[in-house]
């Protein structure tokens, strides 16, 4: 059995000859202020990262390990995973929150969370305290990790849609490089302020949101799906096309979310079951639930949640270093998470998904093997190559698993079922980070470095799966990516509606919509091997 077949480059899909080449978004005034509405959504993934890094930063602070009477073993593993216990209290809320309250109200709704909770972080007088006040923050995050992604992915410009949903969990790592330097600036503060200012900085994205969030642009999807049309329309014409709601590019969205989302909703795409009801749904889940343990079962957790104990099987016990290696591991890992975002359309999502998952297999190999020989021989030269090898390893994972996870599966979800599909998702990697965050400091303890063996094995069963199942998506609209799961017969039914639709109304759907049968199977066949997917 061969892999998932790719989409032809024969042509370009359809919005992309709806698009003056010449025109630079940067130069609109208003694609530039819907970035920067964009850009307050981004910054929930950096919160996010910011806490998995200021806690690796909090347990090389003497003062925190004092202050919390040198936790370790289970207690420790516990004040990692806290978090993410939170984050799955939220998920039996969330979806309904994003369905019924909105995105934004949602989000909103987090962020108000996740500032009670960093306050009472800051406060924190005992370890009690302080893992409650975790609690909190992950249940607050519930809501904005569900909502944040969904809104970029929805609300994006076509083209740049991709990228900067990719982005948005490759700016975990951004929350990363401002916690590991926070945390190394308040490394001489002689008291408990230098762990409760990387505290306090953690509500600062969370208050931006609540004060601004409310006056962004809600999804149009959304707003079509609650049959407010008029609205979604005017947000897509004011964004997308500079107020002119006759623009084809806005026409050819409206109409096609509109045709998709009612579609969806005939064929009842809707509802818990309807997640494994259909061959398409079950090929979906198959791919969400597997690269959201991929994501966390992949050796990355030992770094981003333990790495100090990471340095101590190699022998580095000298806290400024270990702070500065971790603060610079940091900066490369966003720079090469962004860098994969950006590529996604170029390269597609399964080239980047091969390569990153086959290097982390050779480069976390590597790095078993000298910390092995630093363990058994105390090679300092092999102890030092570990740190190279964390490196390359983070290039590895960062190049695809950084920026793709979230922006991959949202795009491969139909809209009736993306909030509860991106549940299971985020049920998913909390489960997973739960498991390795209680999991890895004990079995660190107990084997040390043949732990690593673990990892080894499991990366090489990811790069059999990805390579088996994972499923090309580049260069498509979220509603086109049905054509590859749901077969040709959803797509070209979908565009004859939404063409029929145009034209009874007068909208200037371009020539090649217009003629129905040419939209509903020439068009197919060109963007897709058809009997290629069918094998999938």
């Amino acid at each position: 059995m061969g892999g998932p077949a790719a989409p032809t480059a024969s042509r370009q899909d359809d919005y992309h000859e709806l698009i003056d080449p010449n025109a630079k978004w940067y130069k609109n005034r208003r694609l530039v202020v819907l970035n920067l509405w964009i850009l307050l959504l981004l910054i929930t993934s950096t919160a996010n990262g910011y806490d998995g890094s200021m806690m690796n930063g909090l347990q090389l602070l003497n003062q925190w390990e004092t202050a919390f009477n040198f936790p370790s073993g289970s207690k420790l593993g516990l004040l990692g995973a806290i978090q993410n216990i939170g984050s799955l209290g939220a998920l039996p809320f969330s979806p309904y929150a994003c369905d019924g309250l909105g995105r934004k109200k949602t989000i909103f709704l987090g962020a108000f969370i996740m500032c009670a909770g960093a306050i009472i972080q800051t406060a924190s007088q005992s370890v009690e305290m302080f893992i409650g006040s975790r609690f909190i923050l992950g249940f607050g995050l519930g809501f904005c990790g569900a909502a944040a992604p969904m809104l970029v992915t929805e609300l994006a410009y076509p083209p740049q849609r991709a990228p900067i949903s990719s982005v948005y969990n490759g700016l975990w790592n951004g929350g990363a490089v401002v916690a590991s330097w926070v945390t190394f600036g308040t490394f001489h503060i002689p008291n408990s302020w230098s762990w409760r200012i990387p505290s306090a900085c953690q509500a600062i994205p969370s208050i931006l949101q609540v004060f601004l969030i409310p006056f962004a642009p809600e999804s149009p999807r959304w707003l079509i799906s609650k049959d407010r049309d008029a609205e979604a329309l005017r947000i897509l014409a004011y964004y997308h096309a500079d107020g002119n709601a006759e623009d084809p590019l806005v026409q050819f969205e409206f109409h096609e979310i509109k045709t998709a989302i009612s579609s969806e909703q005939v064929q009842k795409q809707i509802g818990w079951l309807a997640l494994f009801r259909t061959p398409g749904n079950r090929r979906r889940m198959r791919i969400i639930i597997a690269i959201a343990f991929f994501s966390q079962w992949s050796g990355n957790g030992l770094v981003s949640y333990y790495l100090n104990q990471v340095f101590d099987t190699i022998g580095i016990t000298n806290k400024v270093e270990q702070l500065l290696i971790s603060a610079c591991l940091a900066i490369w890992s966003v720079f090469i998470a962004v860098l994969g975002g950006l590529l996604c359309d170029r390269a597609g999502r399964r080239p980047l998904f091969l390569i990153s998952t086959m290097g982390m297999l050779i480069f976390f190999t590597l790095q078993t093997i000298c910390t092995g020989e630093y363990a058994l021989h105390q090679n300092r030269a092999a102890g030092n190559a570990v740190i190279a090898f964390i490196y390359l390893y983070s290039a590895a994972y960062g190049l695809a698993y950084s920026p793709l996870i979230v922006s991959y599966t949202l795009e491969i979800l139909p809209f009736e079922l993306r909030a509860k599909g991106f549940t299971v998702f985020q049920f998913a990697v909390s489960a997973s980070l739960v498991f390795n965050q209680y999991i890895n400091p004990i079995a660190l303890k107990a084997i040390a470095w043949k732990y690593y063996i673990v990892y080894c094995v499991w990366i090489a069963f990811e790069l059999v799966f990805i390579y088996f199942f994972l499923v090309e998506t580049r260069n498509k609209t979220l509603e086109e990516t049905a054509l590859i799961f749901d077969g040709a017969d959803t797509v070209t039914n979908i565009w004859r509606k939404a063409a029929a639709t145009a034209q009874l109304e007068g909208s200037p759907i371009p020539d090649q919509a217009s003629d129905t049968e040419k939209v509903g199977s020439d068009k197919v066949v060109e963007l897709v091997h058809v009997e290629d997917v069918t094998q999938v």
